[in-house]
């Protein structure tokens, strides 16, 4: 994987919250994902973007 897009600004990770619950987002770098703990769902991150999208989210149960 780009070592570019394997990363996420902190700055960006401060402002963007779950969809569903408004909650934190913690980065997973080895799924390269931005996880909800509350909401037990990932959200990937493709060419460096977030989708913040719940139908695109995988479940944590998964």
């Amino acid at each position: 994987m780009d070592e570019k897009l394997s990363r996420v600004d902190p700055k960006l990770l401060e402002l963007l919250v779950c969809p569903l619950t408004k909650g934190r987002l913690t980065y997973d770098r080895e799924h390269n994902e931005l996880v909800s703990e509350r909401a037990r769902l990932a959200y990937p991150i493709r060419d460096g973007i977030p989708i913040m999208l719940v139908s695109e989210a995988r479940g944590l149960d998964d």
